[in-house]
């Protein structure tokens, strides 16, 4: 892996869709990079400090939220002098976001008095009365012809389907929930799923219910997270479970998983007959240890994970299903339990059982598969990244000194990867995957 140098960065970062740009916060201002060179091609500067972010789908348009002004400012790549402004006045805004079309800006009012529609084409906006939440419970099919609204009137939930193309109501049905959480189109636009609050489930009772959801990328499978710690898939024909996996605390024989464990590993240089300035140093330098790099070790069973019981006076316990992702091929799945947050789950859906369990040093902060092929990226704060893949598992460290990966994301097309610090961020360089990868576990 090759990595760029660290540029600084005060919020959001992201790639636009077609991968030839990379959007930057700096404060007020918004910088785009070109992702091959790196120069900056546009520099502009909002009104206020940026909080969010969002490329529109053709890569033409980007948005900014100003939330403490609040308002929005969008600006174009192509003409740099043209400019918008939306201000909802005394509604303020909470929250916004892009149509399919790249075109309208959808924006919710603080309270979730309205969600609007505003139009880049013209003047025109369209109202839509009592959405449920600010930036969830709204989501567009993949065509981008329809979009499902989530709204509450009555003490009543319900879900408003509207044309993209005149933003006309087409049809609204009440959903059997008490507090809808949000929703989301299947990627065959066949289905709508919707789930209702943490307090309110129907596989069990007495305790909080779903924390994550996500459909298969093939449409097939709909991978659900509780917080009693289990993962739940759901087939596409009878909406029945099919699979349930539950992640243990202490991993026992007969398990064909294979674990691989964190470890330092110091290297023993003989430095004494050097003489080198304190400033060469490299950050994560220990003169009693020698130069610390990482690598992973395959434990033998049983293997017991460290454990955090969440308190029961506190809300929003760290405890259940809190991260899913699928594979792009559908194969696999990878999940934490947020009460073992230094352990990340590998489930393989052919076999129906555990593939993997990586165990980290430190707490995952993220973990994001490659959208071209089966290969799976974490990071949990250090300088390190760790990678997975049905031949093995290994770590890359990162050179630049003082940065600690807290956040990645990849490009759409697998050959970029964006690293974030606390004030910087960076991209490495991602090769391709060999048809058969012998990677090991120290690489």
């Amino acid at each position: 892996m090759e990595f760029t140098e660290a540029y600084k960065q005060t919020g959001p970062c992201c790639f636009s869709p077609n991968s030839r740009y990379v959007a930057v916060a700096n404060d007020y201002r918004l910088v785009i990079r070109d992702t091959f060179s790196f120069q900056v091609v546009q520099l502009f500067s909002c009104l206020d400090k940026i909080s969010y972010i969002e490329w529109a789908l053709d890569s033409e348009y980007i948005l900014c939220g100003l939330y403490k002004k609040p308002m929005i400012q969008a600006w174009s790549l192509t003409q740099p002098e043209w400019t918008c402004k939306i201000d909802e006045g005394p509604a303020g805004i909470s929250y916004a976001r892009w149509s399919p079309d790249s075109r309208h800006i959808l924006t919710t009012s603080e309270f979730q008095l309205r969600l609007t529609v505003w139009s880049l084409l013209n003047t025109a906006c369209v109202h839509v009365q009592w959405p449920k939440h600010g930036s969830k419970g709204v989501a567009f099919n993949q065509d981008g012809k329809f979009a499902a609204i989530c709204t509450r009137r009555d003490c009543k939930d319900y879900v408003n389907l509207l044309s993209c193309q005149s933003w006309e109501i087409m049809g609204s049905f009440a959903v059997d929930t008490l507090d809808l959480a949000d929703l989301e189109w299947s990627p065959d636009d066949s289905s709508i799923v919707v789930w209702d609050s943490p307090l309110e489930y129907k596989a069990y009772e007495c305790g909080l219910g779903v924390k994550t959801v996500s459909w298969s990328p093939c449409g097939q499978f709909l991978a659900i997270g509780s917080y009693d710690q289990m993962l739940r898939v759901l087939n596409h024909l009878t909406w029945k479970t099919f699979a349930e996996f539950l992640h243990l605390s202490t991993v026992r024989a007969p398990c064909s998983a294979a674990i691989f464990k964190e470890i330092d590993e110091p290297l023993q240089l003989d430095m004494s007959e050097l003489s080198l300035d304190e400033n060469f140093m490299p950050s994560n330098y220990d003169a009693s240890e020698g130069y610390i790099s990482v690598r992973y070790e395959v434990m033998e069973l049983p293997v017991a994970f460290p454990f955090q019981k969440p308190p029961a006076d506190k809300p929003n316990p760290k405890q259940g299903v809190g991260l899913l992702a699928w594979s792009k091929d559908s194969q696999y799945i990878c999940t934490r339990n947020d009460s073992m947050p230094t352990a990340l789950w590998i489930w393989d859906m052919r076999r129906l059982e555990v593939a993997a369990i990586l165990v980290q040093k430190e707490p995952i902060r993220a973990a994001v598969w490659d959208p071209t092929c089966t290969r799976l990226l974490l990071c949990t704060g250090s300088s390190h990244l760790y990678m997975w893949t049905p031949s093995g598992a290994f770590c890359v460290c990162n050179p630049l000194p003082g940065f600690s990966i807290s956040d990645l994301k990849w490009n759409i097309d697998g050959s970029c990867l964006l690293l974030k610090d606390k004030d910087a961020f960076c991209c490495a360089t991602v090769p391709s995957l060999p048809e058969s990868s012998d990677y090991s576990s120290d690489d």
